[in-house]
Order: structure tokens, then sequence, then C-alpha cells
């Protein structure tokens, strides 16, 4: 216990690297531009409502990466709401369990209009690795209309601002089918 004790004395901190002004300069820019598109669209700043249908945590923590200093989601005007009746945005993460279903579709009833649903994840867009279990009815697809899939296991914080950023735009506002990440890339 002494020699852990000595060597963590020493040893240099285990912290990330310093981010490169270029990516903070382009989570900024993503930031500011959703923040412009929610006020053209909405005429105010979004409201996301994360709902965890059964996943590993994995997208959770990104998620919860948005509203650490580096990335400051509420700078830009989008802010995580607990009550759904406060919700535009439904972002579901994991494969829906047969125990989250009924509060899925709760969640989702209660959300006033206009709303979209973000299955973000390959767990929440088809079940990912619990696919096919006894206990997973497969993606959020299957039990909501889902206007944007994210993939990713889990998908990154940038990823997940211009997801919110793309469906924010006004060419995303009828819901033919489930838009894909790949029509969304932005540069």
């Amino acid at each position: 216990m002494r020699t852990l004790l000595f060597r963590s004395l020493i040893a240099t901190p285990l912290s990330q690297p310093v981010p490169k002004p270029a990516a903070d300069a382009l989570s900024a820019a993503l930031g500011a531009q959703l923040d412009r598109a929610a006020q053209r669209r909405l005429g105010r700043s979004v409201a996301i409502r994360a709902l965890d249908a059964g996943s590993c945590n994995g997208c959770e923590l990104e998620l919860n990466a948005l509203g650490n200093a580096f990335y400051d989601l509420e700078r830009f005007g989008l802010r995580f709401v607990a009550s759904p009746r406060h919700a535009d945005v439904l972002l579901v993460t994991g494969p829906v369990t047969a125990n989250m279903r009924e509060a899925l579709e709760r969640t989702y009833q209660a959300m006033p209009g206009p709303k979209w649903v973000v299955a973000a994840g390959a767990c929440a867009i088809d079940g990912g690795i619990f696919a096919g279990s006894y206990a997973v009815h497969g993606g959020a697809g299957a039990v909501l209309p889902v206007d944007l899939r994210l993939p990713g296991c889990p998908p990154r914080p940038l990823e997940l601002l211009q997801g919110l950023l793309a469906l924010m735009e006004p060419s995303s506002a009828s819901r033919p089918s489930a838009r894909a990440w790949s029509d969304l890339r932005l540069g």
C-alpha cells in the first residue's frame, strides 16, 4: 500500500491534454449556429429531455460531457430539462427494454408539439449489441417515430451538437422518414 501511495505522489496526473483551439472554435461555431437555428425555428432555446431506455451508460457519459466547461451547452441556449412537458427534443439512448417501453411512450405523449425524437447511439437505433435479447424491443424506432439517428457507440459530443443543429434546420420540418447521420455531415 505504501508503494502505491509513493508512486501516486511522483506520477504525473492522468488527465486529458488541453484541446486544440480549432476543436474549441468548431464547437463554439456549431453551438452558435444551433442557437440561431433554434431561435428561427422555435423562437426560443431548445429544451432536451434525455431518456435512457436501457443502455450501458456510454451515451449518457457523452451527454454529460455536453454540460462540462469545455462544451458548455448552456452558453448556446440548449438545456436539459427534467420534465417532458418542457421538452422540444426527446433524446433516447440505449435499446428499448421491456421495462422502459411504457415510460418511453408516456414521456413522448407528455411532450408538447412541435417535438422531435433523436435516437443517439447504435443501441437506440436498432438495439445495438443488445438486439435479439428477450428483454429488448429494439431501437427507439420500434416504439416511436424517430426524426434523427446518430450512430456511434457512443456518439461524440460534437456529433450530438451537429445532429441537434441538423434537426433544427428548416429542411427537417417534415417527418417523411428518420434521417441518417450520413445525410447530416456538416464538414
